[in-house]
């Protein structure tokens, strides 16, 4: 299996670099800035790129049997990368014929986290849920083989090596779910069809 991950060298998209290279994965790791990624493996490619460039996007993409998106924005204000970020990675898909893509959005994206909870994170986070869902929205359409993965709020606390998945809503009760979690559903859900053109919320 050969593996791109756009945003390789963000937390969630280092933990899943490490878990594909253990699981002898051919790693093509697609960051802003080398020095970011700290780590080195015989089956671990770097590229340097800005996914809003088509070209860098295109030139890093082919050959690869499956894609994963770890992208994020900066900042809480209105936004429009990830959705540009997403069509960039779409098109590069089609053109040489890759089929498989994972995308990591958050849980919120379709106002589904209840309670005060859901209140604050769909108060505070609306444009970048906003901008999620337009990305999500472009990878759904693009009738490739997507699955949307949507956590609740990310850790740094070690792997449980269990969590819990709802296709409608969050995972009841769910509120938190490890990075490295999300890297092993992640990574999973490269080979499991069971996963294919379904929206995922994820929690421990």
């Amino acid at each position: 299996m050969r593996l791109i991950i756009f945003g390789a060298a963000g937390a969630t998209g280092l933990e899943l670099v490490k878990q594909a290279l253990d699981a002898g994965y051919d790693v093509t790791a697609f960051v802003r800035s080398a020095p970011k990624l700290t780590i080195s493996h015989p089956n671990l490619s770097v590229v340097v790129g800005d996914a809003l460039s088509r070209e860098d996007v295109s030139n890093a993409i082919s050959g690869h049997d499956a894609v994963v998106s770890c992208l994020g924005a900066k900042g809480l204000g209105p936004t429009t990368v990830l959705a540009e970020m997403a069509a960039n990675i779409v098109e590069g898909m089609k053109r040489f014929e890759i089929p498989r893509i994972i995308y990591l959005a958050s849980a919120g994206i379709y106002k589904e986290i209840p309670g005060i909870m859901g209140f604050i994170a769909h108060r505070m986070m609306r444009n970048v849920f906003a901008d999620h869902k337009k990305a999500a929205d472009i990878i759904v359409d693009s009738q490739l083989k997507w699955t949307i993965v949507r956590p609740m709020v990310l850790t740094h606390n070690p792997a449980k090596g269990t969590y819990r998945t709802a296709f409608e809503g969050v995972p009841n009760g769910g509120r938190k779910i490890a990075r490295a979690d999300v890297a092993h559903f992640l990574l999973a859900a490269t080979t499991d069809d069971q996963w294919v053109r379904k929206s995922v919320a994820i929690a421990d």
